[in-house]
């Protein structure tokens, strides 16, 4: 079982995607690193609208994990562009979405999407473990 983990890259939310590649990985499970390339972390660009070639590059990049993965564990306790995306485009390919948010949801778009919805790590874990 292949998870990928996606979430907002902007602002410092790429460390929270790391921990959580890195809390799943010492689980023992088997985690998909959209990150492996240097250049596909694009957490310190601020602007693409000058940049079309790099932006198209990321997305086919993480559109091409979404569909190596099985599950997608989708981190959504800010708003992300492209995480609705991930959301979206997974479920169109008709892989399992995780809803990773701890605290309170605005938006009705993640929870409609999503297959399961957790609220904390713990949660998270055993879902998992479950599905193995």
């Amino acid at each position: 079982m292949k998870i990928l983990v996606c979430g907002p890259m902007a602002y410092g939310s790429i460390e929270r995607i790391r921990r959580l590649q890195k809390i799943l990985e010492q689980e023992m499970f088997e985690v998909v690193d959209q990150f492996q390339s240097k250049e596909m972390d694009y957490s310190n660009v601020k602007d693409f609208r000058d940049n079309k070639e790099l932006a198209e590059k990321i997305v086919l990049n993480d559109l091409s994990f979404i569909e190596k993965s099985d599950i997608i564990v989708a981190i959504c306790d800010q708003p992300s562009f492209g995480t609705a995306v991930e959301i979206y485009y997974a479920k169109m390919l008709g892989k399992r979405v995780i809803v990773l948010n701890e605290i309170e949801q605005p938006s009705p778009w993640p929870i409609a999407f999503a297959d399961v919805i957790v609220k904390d790590m713990s949660t998270l874990l055993d879902i998992l473990k479950n599905l193995l």
